[in-house]
């Protein structure tokens, strides 16, 4: 995985970031506290990258994470990504997560059964938890058993995850107990 150029962008959650190489796009940071420390992010992963205008197959994938995060039903199968940098199991997590369409949830069990028995359901969480492109790979919409949100990596965890989840118009019978 070679990590060449990024650019920022602005979506309905704040400013993002996406990283590429000649492969494809290696990383999505969705928005930290502010656009410093959402740099500072891409720049802690890959080092003293450029900044650069995105090629037309980077600026596409990007026209398709803001429609999605502004609620449109958008697709992001057809993102070239490269994920060379990434175990053949998580690259499994994330092939069955990129086809879990806008609106809909699996659980971690439900993905974990696909890739050989409910027992991974643990190394799928933990697989998500590292996706490096969050929203191409849509790792909000995969819950915890019961319906429960479970974690999420980004800034603002389970809140944003509830927030991503409700854009897309997902049924996420949740309420938070003290417990949570």
């Amino acid at each position: 995985m070679t990590v060449h150029s990024y650019t920022m962008f602005d979506t309905a959650l704040g400013r993002c970031g996406i990283a590429w190489g000649d492969r494809g796009i290696v990383a999505v940071q969705l928005p930290q506290p502010n656009e410093a420390q959402t740099r500072a992010r891409i720049n802690q992963r890959y080092g003293d990258i450029a900044e650069a205008p995105p090629p037309p197959e980077v600026q596409h994938a990007i026209d398709g994470i803001v429609a999605l995060i502004a609620g449109e039903p958008i697709e992001l199968t057809d993102v070239t990504l490269d994920l060379s940098g990434v175990s053949d199991f998580q690259r499994g997590v994330y092939d069955i997560a990129r086809s879990i369409p806008p609106g809909r949830t699996l659980s971690y069990g439900d993905i974990a059964k696909k890739l050989g028995g409910v027992e991974l359901a643990r190394e799928v969480g933990q697989a998500l938890g590292r996706n490096p492109v969050p929203i191409i790979v849509p790792c909000h919409r995969v819950l915890a058993a019961g319906g429960k949100p479970g974690g999420f990596s980004a800034n603002g965890g389970v809140a944003t995850k509830l927030k991503l989840l409700a854009i897309e118009g997902a049924a996420v019978n949740y309420t938070p107990s003290l417990f949570d």
